[in-house]
């Protein structure tokens, strides 16, 4: 073969990987908060309904998440966490104590690794896995995933369905892990877009936050839950969003 005809055939498959990759990406538009809610509502979890999901990632722990338990016991509300497989197989005690508590449970994946820089073909059998995990566990059916960082990809989302479980993202979050977060940040930046209907990401832990933003995440949290209650609009898990 002809330089020149090498260098042509190299493009060709330089070509045919890169829109395999931006076809794989494409589903990572949904990313965007504004552009899910307006286009994939049931993927940003917005329902009908006169209600909040409220939602939490990345748990559990034993150091922050229990904190979370006993606000929400305290204001009679349930919630959703997306676990940490490899966590939730070393806290059973905490996990049985959330069932106990009457929240849902789902997969968050089971280590906190994005999609887009995952290689293909393993994630079907890791999302079995973390979901065996959290069903042993907890005593618990799960039917939802979150990916890590709401980063999916068309590989991702066929992996979830094949493994028995709906993604769903959020319509709503509080950029609750970064440094700069205070109470009064997270609680306005939830309430300029949440609506009822919606779905909230909160976090009940800094394992992949900034450190110690779980306290401002658990101020904001109280915060929320008394102006959604003067509101009279119901807040939940996912399971009672539709």
């Amino acid at each position: 073969m002809s330089r020149s005809r090498a260098v042509a055939a190299r493009n060709v498959v330089v070509a045919a990987g890169a829109a395999a990759m931006a076809a794989n990406l494409l589903p990572s538009l949904g990313c965007i908060t504004p552009l899910r809610r307006r286009v994939l509502p049931s993927l940003a979890g917005v329902s009908d309904r006169h209600h909040i999901a409220l939602t939490f990632d990345d748990g559990p722990d034993r150091r922050t998440t229990p904190r979370f338990l006993e606000l929400l016991e305290n204001r009679g509300v349930t919630a959703t966490f997306f676990l940490l497989a490899a966590h939730a197989e070393r806290e059973p005690v905490l996990v049985r104590e959330m069932v106990d508590a009457g929240h849902e449970l789902a997969v968050h994946g089971w280590a906190h690794d994005c999609l887009a820089l995952r290689p293909p073909g393993s994630l079907r059998r890791e999302l079995l896995r973390a979901r065996e995990v959290i069903e042993d566990v907890s005593g618990t059916e799960v039917g939802w995933y979150r990916p890590p960082y709401g980063v999916m990809t068309g590989e991702g989302l066929h992996a979830a369905g094949r493994a028995g479980l709906q993604t769903v993202l959020w319509s709503s979050w509080g950029v609750d892990w970064s440094a700069r977060a205070t109470p009064a940040s997270i609680v306005s930046t939830v309430s300029r877009s949440v609506r009822p209907g919606g779905t909230v990401l909160l976090h009940d832990t800094d394992r992949t936050s900034a450190p110690g933003s779980w306290r401002r995440t658990l101020a904001a949290t109280g915060a929320l839950l008394e102006r959604w209650a003067r509101a009279d609009v119901l807040v939940g898990p996912l399971r009672e969003h539709w």
